[in-house]
């Protein structure tokens, strides 16, 4: 079992979105029929990391998640992070709205 520090605790929504990032990658390896091995082989890591990875570890780097993903022909979908910024354009949209009512 990994050590937890203080940057790889998390509070149980963000260990919970791990663990299903985590479980889609191993789905994704099995039906590209990958041993974790040959994974690790082409990530350049150990065979441990993959079943980190696997099962949504924090301690586990994003760059070592962005190989995983390259490998399973899955980077693109790096793009999506972040990308529907809802709460942030809501308030940008306030912002407006208050500069545009000054004039």
């Amino acid at each position: 079992m990994t050590r937890q520090t203080k940057g790889t605790m998390l509070n149980r929504r963000l260990s919970e979105i791990l663990t299903i990032v985590g479980e889609q990658i191993k789905l994704a390896r099995l039906r590209r029929n990958l041993s974790a091995e040959q994974v690790a082989l082409r990530v350049m890591c150990s065979r441990n990391t993959i079943t980190q990875v696997e099962k949504g570890s924090a301690s586990v780097s994003i760059g070592i998640y962005s190989k995983v993903l390259y490998v399973l022909g899955l980077e693109d979908s790096l793009l999506n992070i972040a990308q529907d910024d809802r709460l942030g354009r809501n308030r940008q949209d306030i912002e407006l709205r208050k500069r545009a009512t000054k004039k």
